[in-house]
């Protein structure tokens, strides 16, 4: 067969989190070297524990027959299955019982309109919004759920860019599913730089000059992307930074997409969600979330949603924004309808009362506090390496600490990929997300267990001041 041109946009892309990195470190796994993957926030598949409620339910859904067997053994008190709460069983005939179509059947396109409903309240109740004020209420037409949030950002900046000078405004450092989408909906990334000495805060200065300069060179500005918590900085935004973003939207008539997964790494530190500090503005705003992160990390199961808030009106098309957006998802038939329940079950926690509740809460806590206590010996450690700084609250699921001191003509890049080589510490290169000229990062993930960090750690402090200082 002659050979083919392929889309330009598809070979430029890059995501550095399967990079040449954790590529390399594969094969170094396949050769017989002790690897501690940093790279990626992958939860579950470094050891985390799933959330027992959520795989009870997980389990009766997939086989309802044990629904029969688990109310004969509450009663009798036998049996192989006799630790599932009472509470997993009554929320799995709930969801059977409006799950018209099964788990086995296309759902309707938005996804299961019960779930949906369930995701406005939540959001209503996360938000302290009063249910008089029907205005700044959730509506569930307005809501879909898709396989992670990743499908909903796609969805978003697919419909936005139409054409090669349209832009999207990305905080650099940035999740690199932005930059990728940009580049394979062939759009113009316009890069904006929180500040890091600040703890990655946000001025509407900074936003001004990068939004100047894009329009100096003629790129049609169509929306803002923030991510709060951070990925890859872990870095929570106060409310000055969202206001000032918003006030910014709303003069230069931006959309702003909203990417919140990490909603509950907080550690302490107060959310504000974009859809609460906007209120009664009539600024387009697209809110993520996803079951992948939090404390529940169930990455591969692909549950997420998408929330559309004053969508924007369409000048080519007789369908309006959402109507477009369910054409989308129209042609994709639906999102799993596991990672729908799954959704279901993150915005309807079990309460206290019900048998599931201490369990779920003693097993949440244990999860965050100790997501935390890994992230402050990390943090700690830097302490001990010549050069290296951290800024910013801890929280998501990363640290991106700044590396003042490298070598001459040394990069980032060839930091990490000598640290994996020498130590099995598998981390990404602050330029594989973006960073300011002239700056070095790398992200780390903190999320291998404690005994596998205080391990390697030692070992890294020793690498990074010969390194740095060779």
């Amino acid at each position: 067969m002659k050979s083919v041109n392929v889309n330009q946009n598809i070979i430029d892309l890059e995501y550095a989190v399967r990079g040449p990195i954790p590529q390399r470190a594969a094969i170094l796994k396949q050769q017989g070297k002790q690897i501690i993957p940093c790279n990626i926030g992958n939860p579950q598949a470094l050891g985390q524990k799933p959330i027992t409620f959520y795989r009870e339910v997980l389990s009766l859904l997939e086989n309802p027959n044990l629904i029969i067997r688990e109310k004969y053994i509450s009663k009798n008190y036998i049996g192989d299955f006799d630790n599932i709460s009472n509470y997993a069983v009554e929320i799995s005939e709930y969801l059977l019982n409006n799950m018209e179509t099964g788990l086995g059947g296309y759902t309707e396109s938005k996804g299961y309109y019960f779930i949906r409903e369930s995701i406005a309240n939540f959001i209503d109740k996360r938000d302290n919004i009063d249910s008089s004020k029907s205005d700044l209420q959730s509506n569930p037409d307005n809501i879909f759920l898709t396989d992670g949030a990743s499908e909903g950002a796609k969805a978003i900046l697919e419909l936005l860019i139409s054409d090669k000078n349209d832009g999207i405004m990305i905080p650099i450092p940035q999740y690199p599913l932005y930059s990728a989408t940009i580049r394979r909906c062939g759009g113009t990334q316009v890069n904006y730089y929180p500040d890091e000495d600040s703890d990655w805060t946000l001025n509407k200065d900074i936003l001004v000059e990068s939004f100047q300069k894009a329009k100096d060179n003629k790129i049609n500005i169509k929306a803002i992307v923030v991510i709060n918590p951070g990925n890859p900085t872990g870095a929570i935004l106060d409310k000055s930074s969202i206001i000032q973003v918003i006030d910014f939207a709303e003069e230069n008539d931006l959309a702003i997409i909203a990417d919140e997964v990490y909603q509950e790494n907080l550690y302490g530190s107060k959310f504000i969600s974009f859809a609460k500090a906007i209120g009664d503005k009539s600024i387009p705003l697209f809110s993520l979330h996803s079951v992948s992160k939090g404390f529940y990390g169930e990455c591969g199961q692909r549950g997420g949603y998408l929330e559309v808030r004053n969508p924007p009106p369409v000048s080519n098309s007789t369908l309006s924004f959402t109507e477009l957006l369910f054409k989308v998802s129209s042609v994709n038939l639906c999102s799993n309808t596991i990672g729908q329940a799954l959704v279901y079950l993150m915005v309807n926690p079990p309460q206290q009362g019900n048998d599931a509740f201490d369990n779920f809460t003693q097993e949440k806590q244990t999860i965050l506090d100790d997501l935390f206590n890994k992230a402050n010996i990390i943090r700690k450690s830097f302490e001990e390496m010549d050069g290296m700084e951290c800024f910013g609250k801890i929280g998501s699921l990363y640290l991106f600490p700044r590396i003042n001191k490298l070598p001459p003509k040394i990069t980032d890049f060839e930091y990490c990929m000598t640290l994996l080589e020498e130590t099995g510490l598998c981390v990404v290169n602050g330029s594989g997300f973006g960073q300011k000229p002239g700056t070095y990062h790398l992200r780390i993930a903190f999320l291998p267990s404690i005994e596998s960090l205080k391990s390697v750690l030692p070992s890294w402090i020793n690498f990074h001041n010969k390194f740095v200082n060779q």
